[in-house]
């Protein structure tokens, strides 16, 4: 990490609506920094974890997000007075959400969480929760980012982010590893996962027998329904009295890790898993598109963000990535995200983040006031958007008005000169043509190449224009107006 130098005076410094939630410390963006004010007692146990052996390694290993520690000064003191320290964390180029990943994208979060903490109990320490919210992914490699959430463990006392752990990552997990379910619907509405109550009820009967359901939910459930009266300093103090030890919290670890390996959830063949060869793009069709997305990506710059949306198997996305600093590819068929994450893990690529969402239902804010943590358009502010086959699947499919679908594609561009890259499907096109014909007549009657191109160029300055060869598909660069 380059060493800080001192903001403008008009630099604005603002808190991340996530991080409220620990008053030991906060978080912070100025300018591209991220920031973390940490009380007296949280920078007693950054300065022990630095210490460490363990701690170190892990940031060395790019486990833990990149952090050191920066003048106190450079984050404004709030109503709680200074802060002690100040720590500067690496940036994530693009936050996402749980509920926003595949299968393999959520267990690998949670082995690494799991990972980290077998590091962390042998050397005295443990993390003070187990959420998903504190990992991110640098493309398809998951790193830690709650450097926060490290203290000193106290012994005789169970690993306080186990509840969250579960609710979060090991009981999505279950759902759709034991019944085939989609979680990310689950962790969409509800910021702190899945409670041990729900799960219980959808795993009765033979269902509890599953792997790890037993313990983790039903068991669990039962604990905390038969100390939903005492408070926790009296669990705590019964379980020192029991003989709990540290080797029981290494040992309960190492049971999840094991639980989590085993888990696997096999994408089915779904109507979007072979689209190159469905799509009925010709070979023509194909290197002609290739070619205008490679050349309209070229000259965006290395630190270009670029949104891929409706991105299949990534082959856009990995033309993007030869240009551009950092790729975040969309799509709406969770088996075929899981499949692009699996192959980009191989490859050890870490530019190109795939991630699953309806376009036409974006992930919005959650949390407190709905702003906590962020919804998919505030996060979005990119120098170039890919909207390639994906215009009349909103327009027609789902019924979105073509000027909406227009103003959306441009308002998640960074400004004045940010690219979009959009493909127009004509209305006779064979695609096009088989959404319509399962809407009413006249449904659509808007939906043509010239109401497109106008609507384009009221938002855009259309660069460029290109026919596909087979005459029913056109592509499009255009760069927002000032």
């Amino acid at each position: 990490m380059t060493p800080p130098v001192p903001y403008p005076q008009n630099t604005a410094v603002r808190a991340e609506p996530g991080s409220f939630r620990d008053p030991a410390n906060r978080v912070f963006h100025a300018g591209d920094d991220v920031l973390r004010g940490l009380r007296e007692q949280a920078a007693q146990d950054w300065r022990a974890l630095a210490a460490t052996d363990f701690f170190p390694s892990l940031l060395a290993a790019g486990k833990v997000c990149g952090t050191e520690q920066v003048a106190p000064d450079l984050v404004p003191a709030d109503d709680g007075g200074p802060w002690a320290a100040v720590l500067r964390h690496e940036r994530i180029p693009f936050v996402s959400h749980p509920a926003e990943w595949s299968f393999a994208m959520l267990r690998d979060a949670a082995l690494l969480h799991l990972e980290i903490l077998t590091e962390a109990v042998p050397a005295g320490f443990t993390t003070k929760d187990g959420s998903a919210w504190n990992l991110q992914f640098r493309g398809a490699e998951p790193v830690f980012i709650d450097v926060g959430s490290f203290e000193p463990a106290r012994e005789g006392e169970p690993w306080a982010g186990y509840r969250q752990f579960c609710q979060t990552l090991l009981y999505p997990l279950l759902l759709q590893a034991h019944l085939g379910v989609d979680f990310q619907p689950w962790l969409r509405a509800r910021v702190d996962g899945i409670e041990p109550h729900q799960m219980r009820r959808l795993f009765r009967g033979v269902r509890r027998w599953r792997s790890g359901v037993l313990t983790h939910v039903h068991l669990h459930d039962s604990l905390a329904n038969r100390h939903a009266t005492t408070t926790g300093r009296e669990v705590r103090g019964q379980l020192r009295h029991a003989g709990f030890s540290r080797e029981v919290v290494l040992a309960t670890i190492r049971s999840l890790t094991r639980l989590v390996r085993r888990l696997d959830w096999q994408p089915p063949a779904t109507g979007w898993s072979d689209y190159q060869s469905t799509c009925g793009y010709s070979t023509a069709d194909r290197i002609g598109k290739e070619r205008f997305v490679d050349a309209a990506v070229a000259d965006a710059g290395r630190s270009a963000l670029v949104l891929d949306l409706g991105a299949n198997d990534g082959t856009y996305s990995r033309i993007a990535a030869r240009h551009a600093g950092y790729v975040v590819a969309v799509e709406h068929d969770a088996a075929v995200v899981d499949r692009l994450y699996r192959r980009l893990r191989g490859e050890g690529e870490r530019r190109i983040l795939p991630l699953v969402m309806d376009l036409a239902d974006p992930t919005p804010g959650v949390g407190w006031r709905s702003t906590e943590r962020a919804g998919f358009v505030t996060r979005s502010r990119a120098d170039v958007v890919l909207a390639l086959a994906l215009v009349h699947h909103l327009a027609i499919a789902r019924n979105v008005p073509l000027a909406l679908v227009v103003d959306w594609l441009v308002d998640l561009l960074a400004g004045a000169g940010a690219r979009l890259v959009v493909e127009f499907v004509h209305p006779e096109d064979p695609m096009a043509q088989r959404l319509i014909d399962n809407k009413p007549a006249g449904l659509h009657a808007e939906y043509r190449r010239d109401v497109f191109e106008r609507l384009l160029g009221r938002r855009c300055v259309i660069q460029q224009r290109r026919e596909l060869p087979c005459g029913t598909r056109t592509l499009y660069l255009g760069t927002v107006r000032d």
